[in-house]
């Protein structure tokens, strides 16, 4: 389950309003745990179907082993992120009804969950991309799409409706004018100093990247799991949907990296002296391995 903690500052590129944009489990009914299914694998210890309740899910919709999932075996529960979906869904668009008290809420409830998760991960990128753009006719799509997108969320039945392609379109063109921008102003005097491998979608599983120039590189959905990252400077660096599973970024400066989400610092490895924005969390475990992490930075 995602952190629910409230204890962080004004981020380094001030975002519009991503309070909301943070789960709040308190206020929802598990719906992470409920409406979506997971196999058997190194990241979950069990098969769990689609619409059911979680093994692990106490009465009140909390977890059982929250304190416990990694070494328990339920690692995926730790890098979900719903970007606030669950609360919006329960509280909003049902009205504080749980699918408990009312059963035959949840064959709407369940799909709506699923959308509305996208929909606030299109709010996410985009509160960002409004504070990064420097160009007007940007801005003002960034807003409109924002408006279109909250205004499609004042019922469950108009959410269950939405044309999702359409809307992932639209804002995938948005964010990658942005990105361009961005990047441009790291990347002045040309790509030169980036190897030719940092490109969208690179397989870059297990490279040994340490100290490499990372400045404005076009991670978008690149493969970067187990990369040793350690020490490199990511600022304006395309980082959407970027696989960072097990990646290694001991002393790495992720301050003013692109479209960085909390699920992916919590998929990967870090320590206390990895920068990051002010308005995502340093991970648990990141903590817990600091003196290991630390020890390995002298290699």
């Amino acid at each position: 389950m995602p952190s629910t903690s409230k204890n962080f500052t004004a981020p380094s590129v001030p975002a519009l309003n991503r309070e909301s944009l943070r789960p709040d489990c308190s206020n929802c009914f598990a719906l992470c745990c409920t409406a979506l299914g997971f196999s058997r694998t190194i990241d979950f210890a069990v098969d769990k179907p689609a619409g059911t309740p979680c093994q692990n899910l106490a009465p009140d919709f909390s977890c059982t082993i929250h304190d416990s999932l990694r070494p328990r075996g339920f690692r995926g529960c730790t890098v979900f992120d719903c970007f606030g979906a669950g609360q919006n869904v329960s509280q909003n668009l049902f009205g504080g009804i749980s699918w408990k008290a009312s059963p035959e809420s949840a064959k709407r409830m369940f799909p709506a969950f699923e959308i509305v998760r996208q929909l606030h991960e299109m709010l996410w990128y985009l509160t960002e991309a409004g504070t990064r753009t420097f160009d007007p006719d940007t801005s003002h799509q960034v807003d409109q799409l924002r408006r279109t997108i909250e205004s499609a969320m004042t019922d469950a039945r108009q959410v269950l409706s939405l044309n999702l392609g359409d809307l992932h379109a639209r804002v995938r063109s948005v964010l990658m004018d942005v990105s361009e921008e961005v990047r441009a102003s790291y990347l002045a005097t040309g790509d030169d100093h980036l190897d030719i491998e940092f490109t969208p979608g690179a397989d870059l599983m297990g490279r040994k990247l340490r100290s490499r120039p990372m400045c404005g590189a076009n991670l978008r959905g690149a493969y970067l799991i187990a990369a040793d990252l350690r020490d490199c400077d990511l600022s304006g660096a395309d980082l959407l949907g970027a696989d960072l599973r097990d990646a290694r970024f001991e002393g790495a400066d992720l301050s003013k990296a692109l479209y960085l989400t909390q699920a992916q610092l919590n998929a990967a490895q870090g320590n206390t002296s990895t920068r990051l924005p002010a308005d995502l969390d340093s991970p648990l475990h990141w903590s817990n391995n600091s003196q290991e992490h630390t020890r390995q930075r002298t290699e």
